[in-house]
């Protein structure tokens, strides 16, 4: 008892007392929100019902994605084309009603949301500094850094991100209780503008200029900006970092598969909704551009990466754009056949090319052949 008390002590002191929770939990899963405090999301005033089409569930999926989707522990794979219902997909007891976790797909909504603010006027555009919203990025080389860096992640802050280990940063966000302390903590590593580094810390930055920049609170702006235009059909939640705290903006937005496609939806239609528009045609074209920086990583200039956005270029006749999460949630959106196609689940698998997974492509290329 001793021990473990002078153990937690040394973790309160040095502030890693986070640690109890990851040993606890150890690696992040979709029933997440059930372990932190919540915000909600209110479904829409106006709920709107997706039409299931004439085709809904007829066509079968192959042997070979079926096995795909179960071998990857999937819980739910709903495919929208032209507006309707074409498949509709639940396993392990989750069903139309049930929600799950988005992991990184809420970076997707935080670009979103940004193109919403800049519509509002609350930013005048993405080529402005982070410093005339956040004190803390006007001085170390981090007043360098514009919106337009953390949406592309080219900012170059001090961000490794890994899940793997107590000590990384990511896992210290995921499940410290002071969001702000922990972005307070990075500094300007390198030059902004210059790589592209896939960073969760990018997105988070982008939150607090939200909350700053509008006054409402990152799910306040989400429920007034896009789950009540859209026709969300149900409530969401969105995890904090402790109670009455801030959303964990990089990740964490609780939602059903049906709800998770209106944003694809919204972005296939060039941001419009039931005839009206939700966000400018001009942000949503330029969220689809590359910086075409280097990537480290993959060791080639990036042309796979948007405004918080994956991108398959050139794919079998498609541009295809779409958000993912490290458990394999994706919301993927094909606008040369209109469709919109989200899978959530509990693992994602293996990469093909270094950038994409496997299960992306086989995603992609049986609902291609089902509807050329």
């Amino acid at each position: 008892m001793i021990v473990v008390l002078t153990v937690h002590i040394s973790l309160l002191l040095t502030g890693y007392d986070y640690m109890w929770k990851a040993v606890i939990y150890n690696f992040p899963d979709i029933n997440d929100y059930e372990i932190f405090a919540n915000t909600h999301i209110n479904k829409s005033p106006r709920p709107q019902a997706w039409k299931e089409s004439e085709e809904y569930n007829k066509q079968t999926l192959s042997l070979s994605l079926q096995n795909t989707l179960e071998k990857y522990k999937s819980t739910a794979f709903l495919v929208i084309k032209d507006g309707e219902v074409v498949h509709e997909q639940y396993w392990q007891d989750y069903d139309q009603a049930s929600i799950s976790n988005s992991f990184s797909m809420s970076k997707s909504f935080i670009s979103a949301l940004i193109g919403c603010a800049i519509d509002d006027g609350y930013i005048k555009n993405v080529n402005q500094p982070v410093g005339d919203y956040l004190e803390a990025f006007t001085v170390d080389g981090k007043e360098k850094i514009t919106i337009r860096h953390l949406l592309q992640m080219t900012s170059g802050l001090s961000w490794v991100e890994s899940y793997n280990g107590p000590f990384s940063i990511t896992t210290r966000a995921y499940y410290d209780d002071d969001l702000p302390e922990v972005i307070a903590s990075l500094d300007a590593e390198t030059k902004p503008g210059e790589e592209f580094v896939y960073r969760s810390g990018d997105t988070q930055v982008l939150s607090f200029v939200l909350e700053k920049a509008t006054g409402y609170t990152t799910a306040e702006y989400a429920h007034l900006k896009l789950w009540t235009p859209l026709g969300a059909e149900s409530d969401a939640l969105w995890s904090l970092d402790r109670e009455r705290g801030h959303e964990k903006a990089y990740c964490c937005i609780n939602a059903t598969a049906r709800d998770f496609a209106r944003l694809g939806s919204l972005y296939l239609n060039r941001g419009m909704w039931d005839g009206e528009r939700v966000l400018s045609e001009a942000y949503i074209k330029e969220s689809f551009e590359p910086s075409f920086l280097f990537d480290p990583q993959s060791k080639r200039p990036c042309n796979f990466y948007g405004y918080q956005w994956w991108l398959i270029p050139e794919y079998k006749g498609c541009n295809i754009f779409y958000a993912r999460g490290i458990l394999g949630q994706f919301i993927i959106g094909i606008p040369e056949k209109n469709i919109v196609i989200v899978r959530l689940g509990h693992e994602r698998g293996e990469k093909k090319d270094g950038i994409h997974h496997v299960i992306t492509y086989a995603m992609i290329d049986e609902i291609l052949e089902m509807y050329p």
